[in-house]
């Protein structure tokens, strides 16, 4: 398996300016963890055949190289690292090795309140971390006790100009909440990334939801799954990426799946419908602003 980008140099107006650029996104789904792999062999050698198929980017499931803490309401000070962290230099070193982007994670301590949050980071190809995101909605319920092993993030998610194409970043349950997605797309994401730990019996639910983001945002989807059970917790099920049309392009439990991004297609979704459909942001901004004064009391 393998995905090729090619170069294009576009002129037609109705286009994204792309000259000497690619138009195109490869990106490695990464179906693995790593917390059972210390010296990083696994995770290099996974990264060098994502490499070696065309990948430009892999992305990592959530949380990929800690167990699953959220199985049980006690926490450990071990989960967590400060920024630069072993976790973190792990995967800097992994993305490094192999001259290839690499979406991965840890459970972030801020080193001014002390606070803990489960963060998405993005390393370039040449190790350097370029963006981090801090997951919003967490779940509290059995098997996953999120809520007792980091806080919620506080700031929306913001559009990340580091690769052939603006992307975004949500983490596994902030999909839950359209408003994450319709706004990245709003602001020139062409695709939100979302690595997650779900369970097996809730992916046709999972599906659903990743799909209709897709569509009502006009942007690619791509959600990367931890592998299979944990500490007693039913993990599983399928990596998936969706593309702007709502189409399932891969659907894969293989260690490594392939998918290539083209920016023609989400082009093509925004001048179909629901895509072309205005985004009223001031309406919903004023409607929004309601309801944060009543849930403030104000």
């Amino acid at each position: 398996m393998a995905c090729n980008v090619k170069a294009t140099d576009v002129t037609d107006g109705t286009t994204m300016k792309t000259s000497g650029v690619s138009d195109r996104l490869c990106i490695a789904l990464i179906t693995d963890v790593f917390h059972d792999d210390p010296e990083g062999q696994r995770l290099d050698a996974r990264l060098a055949e994502a490499k070696a198929g065309g990948a430009e980017l892999a992305v990592l499931p959530e949380l990929p190289l800690d167990p699953w803490a959220p199985a049980s309401q006690e926490w450990s000070d071990d989960d967590a690292e400060p920024p630069d962290g072993p976790r973190q230099r792990r995967q800097a070193a992994a993305a490094r090795s192999a001259e290839l982007a690499v979406l991965g994670g840890a459970i972030v301590r801020d080193p001014v309140n002390g606070r803990r949050h489960n963060t998405v980071i993005l390393f370039d190809a040449s190790g350097r971390e370029v963006a981090a995101y801090r997951k919003a909605h967490l779940p509290d319920e059995e098997g996953f006790w999120e809520t007792h092993h980091y806080e919620p993030g506080g700031e929306a998610p913001a559009v990340i100009q580091a690769l052939s194409m603006p992307i975004g970043i949500q983490i596994c349950s902030d999909v839950n909440r359209p408003e994450g997605s319709h706004q990245l797309a709003a602001l020139g994401a062409e695709a939100i990334f979302a690595p997650r730990a779900t369970p097996r019996e809730s992916y046709p639910r999972w599906r659903l939801v990743l799909r209709a983001n897709a569509v009502t945002s006009a942007v690619y989807v791509i959600s990367v799954n931890r592998t299979g059970p944990e500490r007693g917790v039913p993990i599983g099920g399928p990596s998936v990426v969706i593309g702007p049309d709502g189409s399932v392009v891969v659907e894969t439990e293989d260690p490594i799946g392939l998918a290539t991004l083209e920016r023609s297609a989400v082009l093509r979704a925004r001048r179909e419908y629901p895509g072309y459909l205005p985004v009223r942001a001031d309406l919903y901004a004023a409607g929004w602003a309601r309801v944060a004064d009543e849930a403030s009391g104000t």
